[in-house]
Formats: structure tokens, C-alpha cells, sequence
């Protein structure tokens, strides 16, 4: 991760100082000019005639120097989020966190870690698996160096928000109660790998659809919900509540009570290519909610109260998520690592700046509380809403007290993130 911010900056570096060096050599090129130039002075003499004196020498006139040309500026290489190694000693609450639940954590990541040196800590990390908890820190110790994430502006603070699996009450079939549908990934919906074609868009992809043999944007939420794109038979289920939908998609992952009692767990399977819109931000921005009050029971609340203003609203955010079902495991949802997130340890966090898998500390607040929150957890997942350096969302579980939790939380965040030490 450190070469990779070091080769951005040094490339940025490397262009701004190629068009510097051009500007030096038009001073050089000034300097080579003004030497041949007074080479090429002489000075004039007469003829010499016997029994005449020679006529006087005038020198020529010295040509005054060119102004010295200004120096050019160097432009700055562009800013880039940076990590900054630190003792542990700096982490906040280091000693006194539960460090076997985050190192359990990290250990259920492992088998999907292919990179190394994680890989090959992974490994040595195993056998501790029921070791005491001090021989989990010594190990942690011994073989990560924390490392501060600043952003490109260079604040050391950003945002953390919850997330959760929620439980939705559904059908396998539409009828008057249950008519909003769950959907699968549509057969139409494409999607290009831009890294295929630009290796430094790494990481990101391009959604859409064919029509007359051009890639046009797929259908937004608002054509999805009236019914415009052509989604019909990609139903998985149909639940009961438009918003309780809405956040499932925002959540990524959830299950559905079916009227039989039967649980059908569902997660991510793709999304319609559009952006990330917060409703939240929207109310607020429209004084219809204080931002105190801009949280998921808010925006529930908000929707009881205002049925016909609703669907406008939820039309606001023009992504969609489609789903698909998955096992009905005891564990957590499976995140972006491909592994059963873990209530309290598990963060999802921007990969382009966090790989997955890595152990992350943070350092926060308890949801609408200042009560701190200190802990080492485990990159797992990711999140359409999860951008930048300081950004991260921590999963608090299933169920209602989990969804409480992760509804309210939006707090400050200081980030470390720790690497395998150089041996």
C-alpha cells in the first residue's frame, strides 16, 4: 500500500518535473545563445596606411545582458492519501481492547488472503488461534506496524457510519400485501471492467445496457419502481415495505420471514451502475428533518407521516441493488472478502485505500454518544456509500438492536491501519 502511494506521488512528480526541466532548458538554451553572441563581437579597425597613424580602436558597443527570465514555478504533484507509520503506543485504547475477538476476526478472512506478506502472516497466525489473548498481542505486535491514514487534504479525521442485517417480512409471490419486489440481477445489465482497458482505473467498473449497439446507462430507480425496465421474472421475493426495502439496499445484505416462518437469507449480487444519493441529506437540505433526526428511523418516521411524498423521495437515489439468495448459515452475511462478517469486528471500507483483509484500528465514539470506542478490526467488505481515505462502516449484526445502533451511528473517525512490518 505504501508503494502504491509512493509510485502515484512519485509519477505525478515525475510529470511536473518533466515540464519544469523544459523550463530550464530554455534558460539553458538563453545562456548558450548570449555566449556565441559575444564571441561573435569584434572590433573595428581602419586600414593600415605606412606613415599614418592608425586610427583610434573603438571598441564595439557591449550588448546588455538579457533579463534573467524568471524562474517557473514547480507545480505540486498532486495530493494523495498518505500512511504514516506510528508506535502502538499511539493507537487510543491499544492496551485495553479484547484483542482475541479482532484477532479470531481476522483469522476467518484468512483463507481468502492470496497476497502476500499477509498470506504468509496468516499462516504463522493460525496456530494461535486459541493461544492466551497476550500472545495474540505479541504476535499482532511483532508482525504489523500501525499506520495512520490522512487524507489528501491532510485531515487525519473523517466519518463513520453502521450498517446491519435487517429482517424484512416477505413472500415467494405478489399479492395486496406483499407487492414490492426483491430482484435478481437483471439478464441485461453490463458490465465492464475499466482496469481490462485502463490498468490505473483498477477497481472500477462501468454498468449499463445495449441498445442500437451503444452502452447507455442502466435504468434508474425511478424506471425500476414504475415499472419501465424490462425486470419482469427477476423477482427473488416480495416484501411488505417500500422503505424496509430501500434500506436493505442500502444494508447490501438481510433475510426475509416468509408467512410460512421459513428465513430466506439474501446479499448482494450487483447494482444498476447510477450513484450512491442520500434521502437523508435531501430532507434535511428541504427542512423537513433536522440533521439530529437524520438517521434510518428518522427517514421511517419521516415516510409513515408522509405516505404520498414518499416514493418521490425514495426516487431521489438513483441506484438500485439486486440480489440473490444466499445459504442460511448461523454466521453473518457474506461481505466483499468473500468471508461471514462478524458482529463488532467486521469493517467495510474503501479497498482502494484499505486492501481487504487488513487488520484496521479505529478510534470513534459510540452511536449519538461521546463515549469513545476503541477497537481492532478486520477490512471485510465494502459499500457504494464508502469512499475516501478516512471513511469506514462498521457492522453491528442482525436484527433490531443492531439496527438502532448502526441507524444512529454517524461519528467522527481517526483510522490505522496495520502493515506487515519490512523484515
Amino acid at each position: 500500500m505504501i508503494d502504491r502511494f509512493r509510485q502515484a506521488s512519485n509519477a505525478a512528480r515525475e510529470r511536473d518535473e518533466g515540464r519544469d526541466s523544459n523550463g530550464r532548458t530554455g534558460l539553458r538554451l538563453s545562456a548558450v545563445a548570449l555566449l556565441l553572441l559575444a564571441g561573435c563581437s569584434t572590433m573595428s579597425t581602419g586600414p593600415i596606411v605606412p606613415a599614418t597613424p592608425p586610427a583610434p580602436v573603438t571598441p564595439a558597443p557591449t550588448p546588455a545582458p538579457a533579463p534573467t527570465p524568471a524562474p517557473v514555478p514547480e507545480t505540486p504533484p498532486p495530493a494523495v492519501p498518505q500512511l504514516i507509520p506510528v508506535p502502538f503506543t499511539d493507537l487510543p485504547g491499544w492496551a485495553e481492547d479484547d484483542v482475541t475477538a479482532a484477532f479470531l476476526t481476522f483469522l476467518q478472512g484468512c483463507p481468502n488472503i492470496k497476497s502476500q506478506p499477509l498470506a504468509a502472516i496468516c499462516t504463522r497466525a493460525l496456530p494461535l488461534g486459541t493461544a492466551p489473548a497476550a500472545a495474540q498481542r505479541e504476535f499482532i505486535e511483532a508482525e504489523f506496524q500501525p499506520h495512520q491514514v490522512v487524507a489528501a487534504d491532510g485531515k487525519t479525521e473523517g466519518l463513520i457510519t453502521g450498517y446491519y442485517e435487517p429482517l424484512l417480512r416477505g413472500s415467494r409471490k405478489a399479492d395486496a400485501r406483499y407487492r414490492f419486489p426483491v430482484y435478481a440481477p437483471p439478464d441485461d445489465l453490463i458490465s465492464v471492467e475499466l482496469a481490462e482497458l485502463y490498468p490505473e482505473l483498477k477497481g472500477m467498473r462501468l454498468r449499463g445496457r445495449l441498445v442500437s449497439r451503444k452502452v447507455v446507462p442502466y435504468w434508474s430507480r425511478s424506471d425500476i419502481d414504475n415499472d419501465t425496465a424490462p425486470l419482469k421474472g427477476k423477482e427473488i421475493l416480495w416484501v411488505d415495505d417500500a422503505v424496509e426495502l430501500f434500506f436493505l439496499q442500502i444494508q447490501g445484505s438481510g433475510r426475509v420471514r416468509l408467512e410460512s416462518g421459513e428465513i430466506v437469507r439474501v446479499g448482494y449480487a450487483d447494482q444498476n451502475g447510477h450513484p450512491y444519493k442520500s434521502i437523508g441529506r435531501l430532507l434535511v437540505e428541504r427542512g423537513e428533518m433536522t440533521i439530529d433526526k437524520a438517521s434510518m428511523q428518522g427517514i421511517r418516521a419521516w415516510g409513515r407521516d408522509n405516505p404520498q411524498k414518499l416514493p418521490a423521495l425514495l426516487a431521489e437515489n438513483p441506484s438500485y441493488v439486486f440480489f440473490r439468495e444466499m445459504p442460511n448459515g448461523a454466521g453473518g452475511p457474506i461481505g466483499a472478502l468473500g468471508v461471514p462478517l462478524t458482529t463488532g469486528r467486521s469493517l467495510a471500507v474503501d479497498p482502494r485505500v484499505v486492501p481487504l483483509g487488513m487488520p484496521v484500528y479505529i478510534s470513534t465514539t459510540w452511536p449519538n454518544s461521546e463515549m469513545a470506542l476503541n477497537r481492532l478490526m478486520a477490512a471485510q467488505d465494502t459499500g457504494g456509500a464508502i469512499k475516501g481515505a478516512v471513511r469506514a462502516d462498521f457492522f453491528w449484526g442482525f436484527g433490531d438492536e443492531a439496527g438502532d445502533l448502526a441507524g444512529r451511528m454517524r461519528q467522527p473517525l481517526k483510522l490505522w491501519v496495520l502493515m506487515p512490518r519490512v523484515k
